[in-house]
C-alpha cells in the first residue's frame, strides 16, 4: 500500500460526457471535438489490434 497515491493531483478531465456545454465558446467546443476525435482514433486503433489478436487465436485454436 502506498501512502503517496492520495497526494497526487487529480488528473484534469478535459471533457465529461453529458456535461453542460452552454458556457463554452466555439473555440472551446472545437478543441473538445478535436480531443474527442483523437480519442476515437486511439480507441479504434486499439480495438483493431485486439480484433487481430482474437482472430489469430481463433484461427490457431480452430479444429
Amino acid at each position: 500500500m502506498s501512502f503517496f497515491d492520495d497526494d497526487r493531483p487529480a488528473k484534469k478531465i478535459a471533457h465529461e460526457i453529458g456535461s453542460d456545454l452552454s458556457m463554452l465558446s466555439v473555440g472551446d467546443l472545437d478543441a473538445r471535438i478535436d480531443l474527442l476525435k483523437q480519442e476515437i482514433t486511439r480507441l479504434e486503433a486499439d480495438r483493431q489490434k485486439k480484433q487481430a489478436g482474437k482472430m489469430a487465436a481463433d484461427s490457431f485454436f480452430k479444429k
